[in-house]
């Protein structure tokens, strides 16, 4: 399909595929308190309590295989933000994202694959972290409910753990036993929506990023700081969806309004509430876009605030935006731009506009996921053609990211995790 390197990509891959190739042709062509902490949590991705710095700390990364070995591990230097290999733990195809939870006894692994046991669905794995070693042990794996799982989160309350199946666009969710057991899915929602544009409005000049826009696609799914709601993005809809969540079910239902349409084609991927709570941020694949939500804690409501290009004035071709992080006290965010491989870094206001600071090269290739450390002094960007974790210091006055010029060695490395155990 492309002469950009791919190897062993399965079916369910097709997606990723297939933006390489269109990559390629570009190129030729264009020659409160408690929800305040519940809100931190959600902005990061991470449910992890304050890390304990008298015990090690060990990093996971999710790959995709066979380029990746599985869900590799790695102790921590929390000086030098380094990883130090240690043994993988393999047998799981295509663990392309991670979640640790609060407690940090427990990973949560999805295989992004439409096969699994026979099914056209993926499936989703729990892993006790051994303390001292940071080994993981399979506790139970199970269905996904929907093909190609890309993204899980767990709620609040730790009870349940959430997933946009991409594939197939639906979202489910999975009770959590105290000993990390998974359930079986305990709500499942299949979005039904026309397909959005096939070409980003707000897409700089001479833009080829076209993806997925022929039915749903669900991308992410993240839980409201208070645990009321829960916001999902369908990339191949143009939509973001608003669902009330059931906190002793884990029920999921539609909010009214049930979503919020984005500019045509733009291709919603990820989002992450502010610190404070009161903000919602939306990174969007094809328009490159960082786009700013009002969010309504009463009503699980949002309203477009503010809506800014990932990529520098002047840039024209294709680029596809990736993911967004806040810095730990929520005065910068930052956007990985992949063919451009670029982290852009963006100053936030009290009233949650945004402003562009700079950017500074990923250097490497096709950064998928860009994440603190627990400590929010190193930044690791995965990039995932290029086959390499690169390490960068923060400073924390001004938020700018400098290269420790560390690298780390990944076959296709797609998301991080971390734990103190």
């Amino acid at each position: 399909m492309s002469n950009v390197r791919n190897l062993g990509v399965p079916g369910s891959q097709a997606r990723r595929v297939w933006l390489k190739s269109v990559s390629a042709l570009a190129a030729a062509s264009a020659i409160g308190s408690l929800a305040a902490t519940r809100a931190a949590q959600a902005a990061s991705k991470t449910t992890t309590d304050v890390a304990d710095n008298s015990k090690p700390l060990f990093a996971y990364v999710g790959t995709y295989t066979p380029n990746g070995l599985g869900i590799h591990r790695f102790k921590v230097d929390r000086n030098s933000g380094k990883l130090d290999a240690l043994e993988p733990m393999r047998g799981i195809e295509n663990p392309s994202n991670l979640v640790v939870d609060r407690q940090q006894r427990f990973l949560f692994a999805v295989s992004e694959v439409k096969n699994y046991n026979g099914t056209s669905d993926g499936s989703i794995s729990a892993y006790a972290i051994e303390s001292g070693t940071g080994m993981l042990r399979l506790v139970n794996t199970v269905n996904s409910r929907g093909a190609g799982p890309v993204y899980l989160t767990l709620h609040p309350n730790g009870r349940f753990l959430m997933v946009a199946n991409y594939n197939s666009g639906s979202v489910a969710v999975f009770p959590v036993s105290n000993d990390g057991t998974l359930g079986e899915a305990c709500s499942v929602q299949q979005p039904q929506a026309p397909a959005g544009a096939q070409h980003a409005a707000e897409g700089v000049p001479g833009s080829f990023a076209v993806s997925d826009h022929d039915g749903p696609h669900a991308h992410t799914i993240v839980p409201s700081p208070d645990g009321r709601f829960a916001i999902s993005t369908d990339l191949g809809a143009d939509r973001t969806y608003m669902w009330k969540f059931d906190e002793a079910t884990g029920a999921l239902s539609p909010n009214d309004p049930p979503f919020i349409a984005s500019s045509p084609g733009a291709g919603p991927r990820h989002v992450a509430f502010h610190p404070n709570g009161h903000y919602l941020y939306e990174v969007t694949e094809e328009a490159s876009t960082l786009v700013c939500y009002a969010y309504d804690s009463a009503h699980g409501g949002l309203t477009q605030l503010q809506s800014l290009s990932t990529l520098p004035d002047g840039y024209q071709g294709t680029s596809f935006a990736s993911e967004l992080v806040f810095s730990h006290d929520g005065r910068f965010i930052y956007v990985a731009n992949r063919l451009h491989d670029t982290i852009a870094q963006f100053s936030v206001a009290g009233n949650g506009h945004l402003q562009r600071v700079g950017e500074i090269p990923t250097g490497g290739d096709y950064p998928r996921v860009i994440k603190f450390d627990p400590s929010g002094r190193f930044m690791y960007s995965l990039n995932q053609r290029s086959d390499h974790i690169a390490i960068f210091s923060v400073d924390t006055a001004s938020g700018k990211l400098r290269s420790t010029g560390t690298y780390v060695a990944v076959g296709s490395p797609s998301d991080i995790a971390f734990a103190s155990a």
